[in-house]
């Protein structure tokens, strides 16, 4: 009777799961499908529907407002690939709207190409702006909430140095003893008409600056954003893009980033966890100029952080980057006194060199903007700290295009093959589809004629048991082609390389490999650049950068050129194609893989003498690097 009992418990708990498991299924399906993502540029909805993003809308379950605020001081990089998809995504799957506000508070380092290069990679990567803002368009309402905090005594106009605050806030470890500023309760008035002179150009940078009046005690004593931080500082490069002349002082982030936040009725204000300890100082400025009830998400944005992601093996820091692209001068001074200068020259092309981690180089490389926003899909979204090996990212990009490209036969390093016994009638013309598998539709014509290049690498001088390709008197397979060849001999040129291979046909031969080849009549010639990791070193981060030492660690190797590859014509096929579909021009470059060899793209640098190539990954991963 027992045993009963226990056996239907377990048959009722089993009907109860699965009705559950019906249910939420049934939930699933009844979703609104809009909230799904449809673009073929976007990030797939399944990261919002769970996890952190989930949590955090249902902390505030109101119409989403959410933004982001880049600073157009330099390029995007690979980490800022997910706070776009974030900000943008979580809008879209939410049927909101996000702003793309431009934080243009520091004229010394913004140019109008950073603006430009910005608005472009957003449309790259499949999003489009509710609005396009910027900070400067507050400027007049950030100033009068900055009196306005004065007025209320909460903020002082300070004239001290930077090391008499530093030693304020507890000296170099924010270890000893904090106090107040000496300025900090000058009278109200005293700070308006400093602030108004600070305005009207009075001082110099470094000499006066407007600080909040925040909390050097108890309960945020630990916590550095409430030491009294500077609201407006007097900016001694102070011509702006947008505002001319008008300010010589300029609002600091702490200051306007949750003003604008407010201004533009941000609901959800994402940023990465550095910030973390800023959604003390973020609230605080709000409550007290009344755009946030204290301790409520009620009225106001609501700041939540989450995890950066960073690519190891690679740079990333903008400062870093510049030094590998506009080179540097090192001084280093000597224990008598000299002066010793080191000049690196340039070690890349430009921002957008393929070889470094920036979103404009990603893009040029040819790595797909879909494939980027489902690699941070994979990765998911919560407040830790994101650490992907450049292994894990190539791996990646390389399951999106083995999906997605055509396949195409390219030479790098051309030697020519001619067979021997071949006739007319082997003299042929082959159709090949783009992917055997067929998960990619179509085909392309294949000349094939009694001469055709090989790859260098795929033929020996002597042969060896654990060799497979072609060897003098041995047996290799041309891909598609019906018959195998044997190699008979071979010529060098004045500089001992191989040259020309001879062989003939070994038809009935079942062969252990087959090789790639690109026929000498109708293939084309193209210039194909492969990359390699741009330091010998997998940490470049932990190299020596103030003096000069990370240049040491350069690799050679990181570019390797190949001036005389040939391809098949099919590739002009693909461009001509591309070229009919005016749809793709926000992501135009024709990519394929070539068999045996990599995935590439046609670089912009292309002409109409010839085409270059950029490796974008290679066909697996490269255990070497």
């Amino acid at each position: 009777m027992e045993g009963t009992k226990e056996l239907s418990k377990r048959a009722a708990e089993k009907a109860k799961k699965k009705l559950e498991k019906a249910k939420k299924k049934e939930e699933y399906a009844l979703r609104p499908k809009e909230k799904a993502s449809t673009s073929t540029d976007s990030i797939p909805a399944s990261v919002f529907a769970e996890g952190w993003l989930k949590r955090v809308y249902e902390e505030k379950p109101v119409p989403v407002r959410s933004r982001f605020p880049p600073e157009p001081n330099g390029f995007l990089h690979i980490g800022h690939c997910k706070a776009i998809a974030v900000n943008f995504g979580f809008a879209k799957y939410h049927n909101g709207v996000c702003f793309l506000r431009y934080d243009d508070t520091n004229p010394a380092k913004e140019e109008e190409i950073y603006f430009t290069s910005i608005r472009e990679i957003i449309e790259w990567l499949g999003f489009e702006p509710y609005k396009i803002t910027y900070s400067s368009d507050h400027f007049d309402r950030l100033y009068e909430l900055a009196e306005e905090l004065i007025k209320i005594d909460k903020a002082y106009v300070c004239h001290c140095s930077r090391e008499e605050v530093n030693l304020q806030r507890g000296g170099p470890d924010n270890r000893g003893p904090r106090y107040a500023c000496s300025h900090r309760d000058r009278p109200i008035e005293e700070s308006l008409a400093e602030f108004r002179a600070m305005r009207d150009g009075k001082y110099k940078a470094g000499e006066a600056y407007l600080r909040m009046k925040q909390s050097l005690t108890d309960p945020n004593e630990g916590n550095p954003q409430m030491w009294d931080l500077p609201a407006y500082r007097v900016v001694e490069k102070n011509h702006h893009h947008r505002t001319g002349d008008r300010w010589k002082i300029y609002p600091t982030y702490d200051f306007t980033h949750c003003l604008c936040d407010a201004f533009e009725e941000i609901s959800h204000s994402m940023c990465t966890t550095e910030f973390q300890q800023s959604r003390v100082s973020y609230d605080w400025l709000l409550e007290v100029l009344g755009f946030k009830i204290p301790k409520s998400e009620e009225k106001g944005p609501m700041q939540r952080e989450y995890g950066r992601l960073n690519v190891t093996g690679t740079i990333l820091s903008k400062r870093r980057i510049a030094m590998l692209v506009e080179g540097t001068t090192i001084e280093k001074k000597n224990s008598d006194g000299t002066v010793e200068k080191k000049v690196i020259p340039p070690s890349v092309r430009g921002w957008d060199d393929p070889r470094l981690y920036t979103l404009v180089a990603l893009r040029r490389r040819g790595i797909p903007a879909k494939a980027l926003l489902y690699f941070v899909e994979e990765l998911g979204v919560t407040d830790a700290l994101t650490d992907i090996q450049v292994l894990r990212f190539e791996a990646a990009i390389r399951r999106h295009l083995e999906r997605t490209v055509p396949r195409l036969m390219l030479v790098l390093d051309p030697v020519e093959l001619i067979i021997e016994d071949a006739t007319e009638a082997d003299e042929t013309e082959l159709t090949i589809p783009y992917d055997p598998k067929g998960m990619i539709p179509g085909e392309r014509k294949v000349k094939f004629t009694r001469k055709v290049y090989i790859d260098s690498s795929d033929f020996r001088e002597e042969d060896s048991a654990e060799f497979f390709r072609l060897a003098p008197n041995k047996t290799v397979g041309l891909l598609n082609v019906p018959f195998a060849v044997r190699a008979t001999t071979f010529s060098k040129n004045s500089n001992g390389r191989v040259s020309e291979i001879r062989a003939v046909k070994a038809e009935g031969e079942k062969p252990k490999a087959y090789i790639h080849w690109v026929d000498a009549s109708s293939g084309i010639k193209v210039v194909s650049r492969q990359y390699n990791p741009l330091f010998k070193t997998d940490s470049p981060n932990s190299l020596d950068w103030k003096e000069g030492g990370w240049a040491e660690d350069l690799n050679p190797n990181s570019e390797v050129v190949f001036k005389d590859a040939i391809v098949e014509k099919g590739l002009e096929d693909l461009i001509k194609a591309r070229s009919l579909h005016p749809s793709h021009a926000s992501d135009d470059l024709v990519r394929f893989q070539a068999l045996r060899t990599g995935y590439f793209c046609v670089d912009p640098d292309t002409d109409g003498k010839k085409a270059v190539l950029n490796q974008i990954v290679s066909l697996r991963e490269d255990k070497s690097k």
